[in-house]
Formats: C-alpha cells, structure tokens, sequence
C-alpha cells in the first residue's frame, strides 16, 4: 500500500509545511515496485556524500529538499500544476552504507533501476555527484545510450581526483567511457574556475562534448545557451543532472565546491522547465546540496526544490501537449 501524507489534512484548507509525514511535495509515499503502477515520475532518494573532494554533508540533503518543498499548486508563469497533470510518488531513499560506497552506488543503481522497468521516469535528490554514476547507467541499461545536459561549474569529466578514479569529480568521464553517455549528445552548462584543466578538456573535445561556459551565458544569454545545448543533445533519451553550484553562491551558499560568478536561480530554473518541456526526460537528478537550516529557510535546499519542481512542470507541459 502506499502513504498519503495529506489524509489528515485533506478535509481542512490546507497542511502546513512544518506538519506530516515527509514526503516531496506532499506526493504518495510508495516502497515497492507494484506501487508504481500508473506512476509517472518517482522521486528516489540518494543521500551519500562518501566520494566528495572537499566539504561533506550532501548525505542530508534529501531530507532537506523534502522539508523544503511546498503543497502542490498551478505554477503561476507556467498556468499548470504538475502534481496535477502527472502521477508523482515518493520513492524513498535507497538503502545506502555510510563508508561503503560500492555498496551505496549499487543499492541507488537498484532502486533507479526498479523505476525505469516500470516505465516511470526516476528523479533522484543526491548526495554528491557521483550519485550521477549509479543513476545513469540504470537508465542506459535499459534504453541505451543517453543523452546528457549538464549543469555545473565543473566538468566532473576527471580520470582521477587526488588519484581516486571514482569520485564525484570523475563521473562524466566513466560514463561517457563506459558507452552509457553518448558524448557527442553530451552538453554541459555554466562552467567557471579555475578546474579542469587542458587535458580533460582534450578528451572532451575527442568526444564531441559541448561545452558552455559561464561567459557563453552571460554574452548569449541563456535562451540561446539552451538552444544550443538542446540541438546539440538532438532526438533521443536525455538525462538532466544539475549541480547546485551552478549557481552563485549567492542562490546557493550550501555546497561543497562553491564557485562565485554562477548562474542566478531565475536562469536556471527557467532552463530546467524549458528542456524538460522539449527533449524525451529519461531522467534526472540535483545534487551537491549541503543542508545549512531547517525546511524553506535553507535556500539551497529550497532552490533545489524548484529546480525538481520546475523538471516537473516542464515534463507537465511536455504531456499536456
């Protein structure tokens, strides 16, 4: 059977944020397979942080996506509510191992795994970057190689972090290695700093990944950046990962790696919402949140909140039409 964690509430005008079961936006909390039936998105839980380079605490940040977000509505640019349009379900976190991070990547590959063999599409709240690993390569072993956009202010495309090969700044390259990306349908977004260097950005060039940096945002704008990132991407399954630090510390002080001169919160969200309106969503994920308050008043976790919620309406708008 599944939760509803609005029942109590249901014959009043509304929950508070701060009361009830947690669950994201208030959707269904479902534990097994046979509750995805006629589901159309899943939200999974990934909350690891065993593989980061630098700061930890992302393994939080699952909870705190999920305290953060709102009651469903009709989103008020878009003129649609997507708790509404599609059947979404909390799918809980997977059963991960502090320390064990084989373990943690095979339980989270599973559990995505048991989403897409029921032809719903898994949105996964990380956990550090390498959560991406696990996510699409359970996604590419059913529907081939994907395509991938990619928001952050680093690659992850390195062979090695501080000579580890599987980490959350390696991600891109054992994906785009092990077939499960096709590079050449592979654009990343918002780069800045000072990392990687010449020699990843060779072997993305080998592979025909695009690259737009944070000055292609602020010259061209960011219509025009994800025009070129959706054409370079073309027809065919695509999976969205975004990394908070994308975004300005300024949106987005909790994370691991901050970067300043990133993206502003209106640009991404509107870029989530538009691809996921346009491309084939095979999937998706937010990661590299680092918990620093409780519930909204934690802005990184609320920003990552909108940035599930607007994947959502984009794939709502996508259904409706």
């Amino acid at each position: 059977m599944t939760i509803d964690p609005l029942a109590r509430w249901r014959p009043l005008p509304d929950k508070p944020d701060y009361a009830g079961f947690l669950s994201f936006g208030g959707a269904l909390i479902a534990q097994e397979p046979a509750h995805l039936e006629g589901v159309d998105v899943a939200i999974v839980g990934a909350p690891m942080d065993d593989l980061v380079s630098d700061r930890p605490g992302t393994r939080f940040a699952p909870r705190a996506i999920r305290a953060a977000s709102c009651p469903p509505g009709p989103h008020l640019e878009a003129g649609i509510d997507a708790f509404a349009e599609l059947r979404v379900v909390d799918y809980g976190d997977a059963p991960v191992l502090p320390a064990d991070p084989a373990h943690s990547h095979e339980s989270i590959a599973r559990l995505v795994g048991e989403v897409v063999d029921a032809d719903v599409i898994p949105v996964t709240l990380g956990g550090d970057h390498s959560i991406t690993e696990p996510c699409v390569s359970a996604v590419a072993a059913r529907r081939g190689p994907i395509g991938l956009i990619h928001f952050d202010t680093h690659t992850d495309t390195g062979r090695d972090v501080f000579g580890i090969e599987r980490s959350h700044g390696t991600p891109m390259f054992r994906l785009v290695e092990a077939g499960a990306v096709a590079g050449a349908r592979y654009a990343q977004i918002g780069l800045r700093g000072y990392w990687p260097g010449p020699a990843e950005f060779g072997w993305q060039r080998e592979h025909g990944i695009a690259s737009f940096f944070m000055h292609d945002v602020r010259d061209l704008g960011i219509r025009e950046v994800v025009e070129r990132a959706l054409a370079h991407v073309g027809e065919g399954p695509v999976y969205v990962t975004v990394d908070v630090d994308v975004l300005d510390p300024a949106f987005a002080p909790g994370t691991g790696t901050p970067e300043p001169g990133g993206m502003t919160s209106i640009d991404l969200l509107w870029a989530v919402r538009e691809i996921a309106s346009r491309v084939d969503l095979a999937a998706a994920d937010v990661v590299e949140v680092i918990p620093t308050a409780i519930g909204s008043a934690d802005v990184t976790a609320l920003v990552a909140e909108r940035v599930v919620r607007e994947l959502l309406t984009g794939l709502a708008l996508a259904r409706r039409r």
